[in-house]
């Protein structure tokens, strides 16, 4: 059997490219860019999970996902954290609790903030007088009317 030359070798230069000191620098590169990148996930999911949870615990568990399963671990976390955030949650309560006094939420005595509905006529917890009586109809009037809207008649005037 003839002796084969390393020169004789037609993959020469792919092994030579394969031990070339930049094809290891890029190499070493790349690892670093992957670590950076991994890093840089677990980064964002503790600061989206902060974000979304209240439960340190939980915050943490995301975190270890991230941390102990590179890549796998912030994909499958995207798809189990909470669709909103803490402030958004918290400002559509407000927004709701608003909308509620606003638009129908239940009237409060002015002296005691009890419960009291628009027919009474004085406060049941403290009887402070909330609204007057049409003199034509005995309707509760609210204080603010100049007649009254069921029978026409105006209100005594006030002192």
């Amino acid at each position: 059997m003839p002796f084969v030359l390393a020169a004789d070798n037609p993959l020469q230069p792919v092994i030579d490219v394969y031990e070339s000191s930049a094809f290891r620098a890029g190499v070493r590169l790349a690892l670093l860019l992957v670590v950076v990148l991994w890093l840089a996930l677990a980064l964002w999911v503790y600061k989206d999970a902060r974000r979304r949870m209240e439960d340190p615990i939980l915050i943490g568990v995301a975190v270890a996902a991230g941390l102990l399963f590179p890549f796998l671990g912030p994909f499958v976390y995207l798809f189990l954290r909470p669709p909103e955030y803490l402030d958004d949650v918290r400002e559509r309560e407000l927004e709701i609790r608003l909308m509620e006094r606003r638009f129908g939420g239940a009237e409060v005595c002015p002296y005691c903030a009890g419960p009291v509905e628009a027919e009474y006529i004085v406060c049941p917890s403290c009887s402070t007088p909330l609204r007057e009586r049409c003199d034509g109809c005995q309707r509760p009037l609210d204080p603010a009317w100049v007649v009254c809207p069921y029978c026409a008649a105006r209100p005594p005037a006030r002192a």
